[in-house]
């Protein structure tokens, strides 16, 4: 029905030479009622049939909505797949996908640097419902061989974050979804989370994967402005199942979120070229802020990234993203004096957007994901992730350079007073 609904066989996908075009036309059809070229707003909970025999294309909000549609036909188009499918929020992704992939009795296997949420759905609700699973560093030449390792007769599912989040490492998806298919024996499928990157910048499914998730709430809508979710695949029996879970608990998209997130499509590829150049600049910065303030900096795009070569493989375009984390000196309180003395970036629980945004992941993003886990992956108390926007780059090193004076004259003031030394000071 859902493909009925974009006016082409599900087999009949799109493809584009550039992700300019297939942002702006990729599965775009011009509404058939109005001619509009916007996609227009269909607000309705519900549509008219002609008769028992002639049911409507779309026929409740739940399951189907042309605005909905419309969003799910671009986003596949611009992975070459069929219309993708929407859900409220990236977790509801997620939450789907599992759902669609697991039952009691099965296993999965997640790389441990991912998304707190992630970890915290799968600890307390999946574990909770009878699916086991393994935690598995990813990253590095060993990461794949790990992966397989970590492969049960009952895995059905391997799920990864590249870059992660927040620590930014790599795993070759590549080889990741060689090891999966021959460990598996082809039982096991492969998502990867491409949130930070989107198809613009990394393509999961050429590289082997099977599935391809997305929180559209951060680049791909970009503005701060609609909560999203999406899942990719070229396996049209899948992304009909998962529509089917989806129908069942009702986590669709809302059409106006999808309205939104279409129009913050069209300009996707430009943003992130633009979010990943001033990322690379800021990241320089933070380099040469080493040993005055900054413990270290992680940003693939970085010439000394342990992972460069990797990064160069994987990524289109030589351009990593528009996050970049660091380590503060002196820990959690280094970390909270810094997050209060910025003046232009925005401390908020969110990346990918216009405007600059700094977090603490600890007690953020992370905050329910178990300490040890943290610190094994290398998020630190004094951790900050920083999603770099589209102002003049030249002003985000600014307020991040006034900032760091500011923490660490008043840490040299307070030592010198004959108070407690400063926990931000070496």
């Amino acid at each position: 029905m859902a493909c009925e609904a974009q006016k082409f066989r599900c087999s009949e996908v799109p493809k584009f030479s550039s992700a300019e075009t297939a942002a702006i036309r990729g599965g775009r059809v011009a509404d058939p009622w109005s001619r509009a070229i916007v996609t227009p707003l269909v607000q309705s909970t519900t549509f008219v049939g002609e008769s028992l025999e002639s049911p409507p294309p779309h026929a409740y909000s739940r399951v189907s909505n042309p605005t909905v549609s419309s969003l799910e036909a671009r986003l596949g188009a611009i992975e070459e797949c069929p219309p993708a499918v929407c859900f409220g929020t990236g977790l509801a992704a997620e939450t789907a996908l599992f759902l669609a992939s697991l039952r009691a009795g099965d296993h999965l296997v997640l790389g441990e640097a991912i998304y707190g949420g992630t970890v915290r759905l799968v600890r307390e609700l999946l574990a909770g419902l009878g699916v086991s699973h393994t935690f598995v560093d990813t990253a590095g030449d060993e990461g794949p061989a790990r992966v397989a390792a970590a492969i049960r007769p009952t895995t059905r599912l391997v799920f990864i974050e590249t870059p992660a989040n927040p620590t930014l490492t790599l795993t070759d998806i590549h080889a990741v979804a060689h090891a999966t298919k021959r460990a598996s024996g082809g039982n096991a499928l492969l998502a990867v989370d491409n949130t930070f990157l989107t198809p613009v910048l990394c393509r999961p499914l050429d590289l082997g994967a099977d599935i391809a998730v997305y929180s559209t709430t951060k680049h791909i809508e970009g503005h701060s402005a609609a909560m999203g979710g999406s899942i990719s695949s070229r396996d049209e029996a899948l992304l009909t199942h998962i529509r089917w879970v989806r129908k069942c608990i009702g986590n669709i998209q809302a059409p106006f979120n999808a309205y939104l997130t279409e129009r913050g499509l069209a300009t996707l590829p430009l943003r992130l070229r633009e979010h990943s150049r001033n990322a690379q600049r800021v990241a320089e910065w933070l380099v040469s802020r080493v040993g005055n303030g900054v413990a270290s900096v992680n940003f693939p795009g970085l010439a000394d990234h342990p992972q460069r070569e990797l990064a160069r493989r994987q990524h289109l375009g030589d351009l990593h993203g528009g996050v970049v984390s660091f380590e503060v000196d002196g820990g959690y309180d280094a970390a909270r004096r810094l997050l209060a003395a910025l003046q232009l970036c925005s401390l908020v629980e969110h990346v990918g957007s216009v405007e600059t945004l700094v977090t603490h992941s600890a007690s953020m993003t992370h905050a329910d994901v178990p300490r040890e886990h943290r610190l094994r992956v290398g998020i630190t108390d004094g951790f900050v992730r920083i999603s770099v926007g589209l102002e003049n780059p030249s002003d985000v090193i600014a307020d991040l350079d006034q900032a760091f004076d500011t923490v660490f004259s008043e840490c040299e003031a307070s030592t010198l007073e004959g108070g407690v030394p400063c926990q931000a000071a070496k």
